[in-house]
């Protein structure tokens, strides 16, 4: 299954980038993970929200494979336990080998791209900031594996 992270936000500190890297390196094959940083929109003191979403927006479905399954992560979207994940994650390695994990901006993801998700998930309710984000969302992705490949990685 190839999995992208698409990433709307602005450059992150280095270990931000680190932690990334360190759990891609660890996602063994048949599994490929990307991460595609796209740029934030420019907000100004008096930049309409509505008009900076669509921009993101723009930029997100632009960047997007025709084949790719979309997941938005949203602190609004379906909550599940690291087991139930990994599930899902395997579940959808069979119905769509392409699959699309979106990050939005700093205020969300705009209406188009919602409306282009297959579904939504939820990293846990609290916002967590664009690099930590990426770091937790890598973190499970590789933790899923590990369980479905029955590494000890994982202890409930």
């Amino acid at each position: 299954m190839r999995l992208r992270i698409l990433a709307v936000g602005p450059r992150q500190p280095a270990w931000v980038d680190q932690a990334v890297d360190e759990y891609r390196k660890r996602i063994r094959t048949p599994w490929r993970l990307e991460l595609t940083v796209l740029e934030p929109a420019t907000r100004s003191g008096g930049a309409d929200l509505a008009r900076v979403l669509e921009r993101e927006g723009e930029r997100v479905l632009a960047a997007l494979r025709e084949r790719e399954r979309v997941v938005l992560l949203d602190e609004r979207g379906k909550a599940c336990t690291t087991r139930e994940f990994a599930q899902r994650l395997a579940q959808l390695s069979q119905e769509a080998p392409d699959l699309a994990l979106l990050i939005g901006g700093a205020d969300g993801h705009a209406p188009a791209v919602r409306a282009r998700a297959a579904e939504s998930w939820s990293l846990g309710p609290l916002t967590l900031p664009h690099g930590l984000a990426r770091v937790v969302l890598t973190e499970q992705l590789y933790r899923a594996q590990s369980l479905l490949l029955g590494h000890p990685y994982h202890r409930d």
